[in-house]
C-alpha cells in the first residue's frame, strides 16, 4: 500500500490509512514534514456549512440540481455540506425543503453528503438583502416548524433586531439549530444580545451587516 503525507488532529505523518467496510480504522506512520517529500497529501473532506450551489446548478433548481452540485463538490474535497437556500415566496421554500429533505435521506455514490439545510433567509432585514431576492419577513414559529418538518435545518440567518426575532433565537438555539446573525441593520447592543440569547456565530462577518461608525462602533 503507498504511502502519504497524512494530516492528523497531531500534525502531519507519513504512512497510510487502514480502513474497513468504509471506516478508518488505524493511522499509521511517523512525523514527517511534508515539504521534505513529493508524495501524496491527504486530509480530512472539508464540510462546507453555506452552499448555494455548483457545477452552473441552484440549490433553489431542486432535485436534479442537487445530484450536480454535490458530485462538484465532492470532486475538490468538500464531502459533506448544507444546501442553502435563498431568500424566497414561502410555497417555493417549501418545495425545495421536501426535495432536500427527501435528497437527505440518501446518499448517491460519488457526491457530497448533505446533512442538512442552511436556511439563509426569508428572516433577514430587507434593508440589507445584498444578492437575496427582496422576499424577506419575520419570523413566525408555526412557519419553522413547517420547515422542521420538510427538513433536517442545521443554520438560520437571522436579523435579530426584527421585533420577535429574540425569543425565536432563544428558542431554536435550545434546540440545536445553529442561529447565524446575518443580512442585518442591528445595533452592537442588538447583537451582543442575539449571542445572549443563544447565537453562536455570523453569516458572512461584515458582509450585508451595520456598517463601523465613529459614533457606533
Amino acid at each position: 500500500m503507498s504511502e502519504d503525507n497524512i494530516l492528523t488532529p497531531h500534525g502531519w505523518i507519513r504512512g497510510r490509512l487502514v480502513h474497513q467496510h468504509g471506516k478508518v480504522t488505524a493511522v499509521e506512520g511517523s512525523p514527517c514534514n511534508p515539504a521534505d517529500n513529493d508524495l501524496p497529501y491527504l486530509l480530512p473532506g472539508f464540510i462546507d456549512l453555506h452552499v448555494h450551489g455548483g457545477g452552473g446548478k441552484d440549490i433553489m433548481e431542486g432535485t436534479d440540481a442537487f445530484h450536480t452540485i454535490t458530485r462538484t463538490h465532492v470532486r475538490f474535497g468538500t464531502t459533506s455540506l448544507l444546501a442553502t437556500t435563498m431568500t424566497a415566496p414561502v410555497d417555493e421554500i417549501t418545495r425545495v425543503l421536501g426535495e432536500i429533505g427527501t435528497y437527505c435521506e440518501s446518499r448517491p455514490t460519488g457526491t457530497a453528503r448533505v446533512l442538512g439545510v442552511h436556511l439563509e433567509g426569508p428572516y433577514i432585514n430587507p434593508g440589507k438583502l445584498g444578492a437575496q431576492p427582496n422576499f424577506a419577513h419575520t419570523a413566525l414559529m408555526a412557519e419553522v416548524e413547517e420547515y422542521l418538518r420538510l427538513a433536517p435545518i442545521r443554520v438560520i440567518t437571522i436579523a435579530p433586531e426584527i421585533a420577535g426575532h429574540d425569543g425565536l433565537i432563544r428558542a431554536l438555539s435550545e434546540r440545536g439549530v445553529r442561529m447565524q446573525i446575518g443580512h442585518t441593520l442591528g445595533s452592537y447592543e442588538e447583537g451582543v444580545a442575539a449571542l445572549a440569547a443563544g447565537a453562536t456565530s455570523f453569516t458572512h462577518l461584515y458582509n450585508a451587516m451595520s456598517p463601523l461608525h465613529h459614533r457606533e462602533p
